[in-house]
C-alpha cells in the first residue's frame, strides 16, 4: 500500500530544518560544516536535553542538530527529543523539513529510520555520509535509484572533509515529501486514516501522532490534548484499542520490524557490496597484519613504503619538477612581465614580490608545494583504507594506545591529523569517553603535522642527513606517547574497550582511490588557497609597515637567544598561526637563511606551536572555551620550552646535522 500526501513545500514555510539520523552517522559534523560558528544551544521544553541550533553560512536558514536515534518509538529521553522537536511548541519555530543523515556503511538502518520519519509528512532530504568509508569496504550506493524509491532528494557527502556540504545547502530548496511505502496491518492502517480525518491541520502530523499514540507515548497524548482537547484524546484512545498487540510482541517492536523489512527490500535494490576475496593468501595476510609478531614488521614496511611514495616521490620528484619546469621557468617570469605596466610599486610588489608577494608565496608555493604532496598523501591513505589495512593497524596498536588513555580507535583521528588537524579533531567524536576525546585532542594539537606541513618537512629533511629525519619524527612520536601516558595518569577514567568493524583485507581498486584523493585534494585546496593569499597579504602589509622588524626585535630574546632561530622565524610563526600550511610554505621560502639545526628546531616548533585558526575554533566548539584555552596555552608554552631545550642540547652535544 502506497500513500502520498501534498503539503506546502519547505520554501513556503518558515526555514527551520531538523538534522536527524542514527547515532555516529556524522550529523554534528555536517551541522558544523553548514553553520560554522553561528551556533547556540536551546533547551527542549519538558526535557533536560539541550540541542544546538545554527544558521547556515550565507543564508537565513536555521538548522537544529539532534541527538542520535534508533527508532521514533524509543522511550530514551535523548531519542524522544529527536521526534518531539518536530511537534508544535517543541523547537525555535515550525520545522520546515528534515535533513536525514545516513551512514553509507549501514544503509539498511538509515533507510529504516527515514521510513519512520516519513510518517510526519514533512519534506525530507537524505544525506548519505561517509561515502569514502563505504567505498573502502567495497560498498556502492545507487543514489539516483534510492531517490526514486523514497521520493526525495539524496546527496552524498564526506562531512568531516567538507566534501558535498555545499550541495546539501543547495538541495534544501528541492526537498520533497517522501513516498510512504510501508504496509501496516489493516487495523493499524484504518486507525491512521481515521486520525487523518479527525486531526485537521498539517502541523499535527496525524500519522506520526497516531503511531506514537498506539505506543502509549505520553508526548503524543499531551500534544493531542493540548491541540484538540481531552475529548478528542479519549475518542482516539478508544479507537486505538482495536490495534492493541496480540500479546506476542509490543507494538513498538512490531512496527520497527515492519520498517526494517521494508528498509531491507529498498536496500537490496540500491546497495551493492563487492564480495570479499576468498584467496587463502589474502586471508592469511589479513590475520598476520593483526598479530603482534608479524604485524609490527608489516607495519614498518607499510610505513616505509608510504614514506617513499609521499616523501621521496611526492615531496621531492613531483615538487621539484612542477616548481622548476612550470612556476620558476614560465609562470613567475610571465607574471612579472604582466604586472610591470602597473604604475604603483606597492601593488606590483604585493603581487610578485619574491619574499611576500601574493603569487610567489600565496599561490605558486601552495600549488607547487602543498598540492602534489597532499595528493600523494590522500592516495596513500586511500590505499591503506581501501585495502582494510587501516582497521588492522588500529587493532595492532590497541594495547599501546591503552597506555595513552585511548584504544585502537584512537589511531584513526591521530592518523587523520597527518591530513588535517581540524578535521581530525572533529573525528574525535568517534571516541567513546570524554577522557579519550580530550587526550586525543591534546595529542593532535601537540604532535600532528598536517599534510601540507608534513610535505614541507619531507622536502626539507630529504636534503639533510637521515639523522635529522629520525630526530624530528622520533621526537614527535616519543613526546606523543609520553604526553598521552602522562594525561592518562592525570585524568580520571579508563579507556573503553575496542569495538570496531574489521573489514576483509582486499586488493584496493586504484580508480576509486585516485578519484577520491583528487576530490579531497580539490576541496582542501579550494578552502586553503584563499587563506594562503590572505596570509601573504597580511605579512606583506605588516612587513611594509615595519611590523615584522618590530616583532623580530621584541621576540629576539625568545626566538634568537633562547631558541637559537633566525629573526625571520617570527614571520613563519605568524603565518603558521593563520594556517599551518601557509607557515610551512614561508619556511620553505626562507630555508636558505637557516642552518640544518635551526631547520630541525623550527619544524618541531611549528608542529607543536599552535593549531591554525580553523583548528582553534573547532577545539573551542568541541571542548568548550575554558578547556580549549588550557589546552592551547599549555601547548604553546611547551613548544617554546622544547625549542629552547633542543637548542641547548644540540649545542652542548655539538650536533649539526650536516
Amino acid at each position: 500500500m502506497t500513500h502520498t500526501r501534498h503539503h506546502t513545500t519547505a520554501q513556503e514555510q518558515k526555514s527551520v530544518f531538523a538534522i536527524v539520523g542514527n547515532m555516529n552517522v556524522g550529523k554534528t559534523c555536517l551541522f558544523k560544516a553548514l553553520c560554522g560558528s553561528n551556533i547556540h544551544s536551546i533547551n527542549m521544553p519538558g526535557s533536560t536535553v539541550s540541542v544546538e541550533s545554527g544558521t547556515i553560512r550565507g543564508t537565513g536558514i536555521r538548522v537544529v542538530d539532534t541527538p542520535g536515534i534508533y527508532s521514533i518509538f524509543s522511550s530514551n529521553e535523548e531519542e524522544r527529543v529527536c521526534r518531539d522537536i518536530l511537534l508544535p511548541g517543541h523547537s525555535e519555530g515550525p520545522i520546515a523539513g528534515i535533513i536525514l543523515v545516513a551512514d553509507a556503511k549501514n544503509m539498511r538502518r538509515s533507510i529504516a529510520i527515514a521510513l519512520q520519519y516519513a510518517e510526519y509528512g514533512l519534506p525530507m532530504l537524505m544525506v548519505v555520509n561517509m561515502i569514502d568509508e563505504a567505498s573502502s569496504r567495497g560498498i556502492t550506493i545507487d543514489a539516483a535509484r534510492l531517490s526514486g524509491l523514497l521520493g526525495i532528494e539524496v546527496c552524498t557527502t564526506i562531512a568531516r572533509e567538507g566534501i558535498g556540504v555545499r550541495s546539501v545547502a543547495a538541495a534544501l530548496g528541492r526537498m520533497r515529501v517522501p513516498v510512504q511505502s510501508v504496509t501496516f496491518p489493516t487495523n493499524v492502517e484504518r486507525f491512521l486514516q481515521e486520525m487523518e480525518k479527525l486531526l485537521i491541520g498539517e502541523a499535527h502530523y496525524p500519522r506520526a501522532l497516531g503511531l506514537l499514540l498506539l505506543d502509549h507515548d505520553r508526548t503524543a497524548r499531551a500534544c493531542i490534548e493540548r491541540s484538540f482537547g481531552s475529548g478528542m484524546l479519549e475518542r482516539l484512545t478508544a479507537l486505538g484499542a482495536s490495534c492493541a498487540p496480540d500479546g506476542r510482541l509490543p507494538f513498538s517492536i512490531s512496527m520497527t520490524n515492519i520498517y526494517n523489512r521494508q528498509a531491507e527490500r529498498i536496500c537490496a535494490g540500491v546497495v551493492s557490496v563487492e564480495p570479499p576475496i576468498k584467496s587463502s593468501l589474502i586471508v592469511t595476510l589479513g590475520s598476520l597484519c593483526s598479530s603482534l609478531s608479524a604485524g609490527i614488521p608489516i607495519a614498518l614496511i607499510v610505513l616505509a613504503l608510504t614514506y617513499l611514495f609521499v616523501g621521496t616521490f611526492g615531496a621531492t620528484y613531483l615538487v621539484d619538477a612542477i616548481n622548476a619546469n612550470l612556476f620558476e621557468a614560465r609562470l613567475i617570469p610571465l607574471c612579472e612581465r604582466l604586472v610591470a605596466p602597473i604604475p604603483s610599486a606597492f601593488v606590483r610588489d604585493m603581487i610578485v614580490d619574491p619574499d611576500f608577494g601574493i603569487l610567489p608565496t600565496g599561490v605558486f608555493l601552495a600549488l607547487g608545494l602543498v598540492l602534489p604532496v597532499l595528493l600523494c598523501f590522500y592516495v596513500a591513505f586511500g590505499f591503506l583504507e581501501d585495502s582494510g589495512y587501516l582497521a588492522r593497524f588500529s587493532l595492532l596498536l590497541d594495547k599501546i594506545f591503552k597506555k595513552m588513555g585511548l584504544n585502537g580507535k584512537g589511531v584513526i583521528p591521530l592518523v587523520m591529523g597527518f591530513s588535517c588537524v581540524t578535521m581530525a579533531i572533529l573525528t574525535t567524536r568517534m571516541l567513546d569517553t570524554k577522557k579519550e576525546r580530550n587526550i586525543a585532542t591534546v595529542l593532535l594539537l601537540l604532535g600532528s603535522p598536517c599534510a601540507p606541513l608534513l610535505a614541507v618537512m619531507l622536502i626539507v629533511l630529504d636534503r639533510m642527513p637521515i639523522s635529522a629525519t629520525l630526530t624530528v619524527f622520533g621526537i614527535i612520536f616519543a613526546q606523543t606517547f609520553a604526553v598521552g601516558w602522562l594525561l592518562n595518569k592525570l585524568m580520571p577514567g579508563r579507556p573503553a574497550a575496542l569495538l570496531m568493524e574489521i573489514p576483509p583485507l582486499r586488493i584496493p581498486k586504484p580508480l576509486p582511490v585516485f578519484k577520491m584523493a583528487g576530490i579531497k585534494t580539490y576541496h582542501f585546496m579550494k578552502e586553503a588557497l584563499p587563506v594562503f593569499i590572505l596570509a601573504s597579504m597580511v605579512v606583506f602589509i605588516i612587513a611594509r609597515l615595519g611590523g615584522l622588524t618590530r616583532l623580530e626585535i621584541l621576540a629576539a630574546p625568545l626566538v634568537h637567544d633562547f631558541m637559537g632561530l633566525p629573526d625571520k622565524s617570527v614571520q613563519v610563526f605568524i603565518k603558521t598561526i593563520i594556517r599551518r600550511e601557509s607557515g610551512a610554505t614561508e619556511l620553505m621560502h626562507l630555508k636558505s637563511t637557516y642552518t640544518n639545526v635551526q631547520l630541525v628546531i623550527n619544524l618541531l616548533i611549528m608542529t607543536f606551536l599552535l593549531p591554525c585558526i580553523n583548528a582553534a575554533i573547532v577545539v573551542i566548539k568541541e571542548r568548550g572555551a575554558a578547556t580549549a584555552a588550557v589546552m592551547m596555552s599549555a601547548v604553546m608554552v611547551y613548544s617554546m620550552m622544547l625549542g629552547g631545550a633542543l637548542h641547548y642540547l644540540f649545542n652542548r652535544l655539538g650536533i649539526t646535522f650536516s
